[in-house]
């Protein structure tokens, strides 16, 4: 990873934790404890996109960093829920005890719930005018929702329990909610926030939603469990349909390179100013976690 992109990553990380533990102040109690337990400590891949797509026109920081950590928080629910039993059922997460391994089901069920209820309520907040504000909080919540991520998660339970495999255009658009609506979401903010057009970041934002699903789909079966933190292998095991099984390693690794290129190429009109953007698509096709 390049410096400069580390330096984004770790800025993102303190800033949207700074933020969160303001949003909770002195609240304790088990689910005031899992939700730091779960939001914190991670890539700050989605928060990192939030700022650095304001950066780029010209949006200040601070102004950005609730809708960072808002998606944030959003992410962490997700990965909170979908550890569960009744989802994925994962023992870890980030080389920890997953929530309802370290506390119970229903204090899971409940962080998750709280994590989703702050993140709107921080995607509301900031130096933001009103509008910016309440389209942030509209789009957020259609990314997040059925025609995004929770739509996107069904789909991929229905396919589990379907004897027909899903082709390559049904997994690609599963995806595009499951995994990609978030971090398009998240490439689009700053574009929202200046009243600008977020189209070419959206592209951007798509392309790289879906070069990470791929990413994703080959460290399960290429990647090291102690290294990644979290069981590998489980897609396979299960005889789920993944980018790897339908395009093979070398086909799925050549899609995600394309895909890369695709979102550096759509940041073209950005210039210069850009660049941390690209270094972040090259990044999510050669992570190791």
């Amino acid at each position: 990873m390049q410096a400069e992109l580390r330096a984004a990553l770790n800025a993102a990380a303190r800033l949207t934790e700074e933020r969160l533990q303001a949003a909770l102040g002195t609240a304790d109690g088990p689910i005031a404890e899992a939700m730091r337990y779960a939001a914190l400590g991670g890539k700050c891949l989605r928060g990192f996109l939030v700022l650095e797509s304001a950066r780029v026109h010209g949006v200040a920081q601070q102004a950005a960093v609730p809708a960072a950590t808002a998606i944030e928080c959003i992410h962490a629910y997700s990965l909170v829920h979908d550890d569960m039993p009744i989802m994925d059922d994962d023992d870890l997460r980030r080389g920890r005890p997953t929530v309802h391994k370290a506390w119970d089901d229903g204090t899971a069920l409940l962080t998750g719930d709280a994590l989703q209820a702050l993140a709107f309520e921080l995607v509301g907040q900031g130096d933001l005018p009103a509008t910016q504000r309440l389209e942030l909080s509209v789009t957020l919540a259609r990314a997040a929702g059925l025609r995004g991520m929770v739509g996107g998660q069904a789909l991929d339970i229905a396919a589990e329990a379907s004897p027909a495999p899903l082709t390559l255009d049904e997994i690609t658009a599963l995806q595009k909610g499951k995994t990609g609506a978030l971090i398009e979401w998240s490439a689009m903010a700053g574009g929202r926030m200046a009243g600008a057009d977020p189209a070419p970041l959206q592209a951007y934002g798509a392309c790289l939603g879906l070069a990470f699903q791929i990413a994703d789909d080959l460290l399960d079966v290429e990647g090291d469990a102690e290294v990644m933190g979290k069981a590998v292998g489980k897609d396979v095991g299960r005889g789920k349909a993944t980018f790897v099984s339908l395009l093979g390693l070398d086909g799925a690794k050549r899609r995600a390179q394309e895909l890369v290129t695709e979102a550096c190429d759509r940041l073209s009109c950005y210039g210069e100013r850009a660049e941390t953007l690209r270094q972040a698509a090259r990044f999510v096709i050669s992570r190791r976690t």
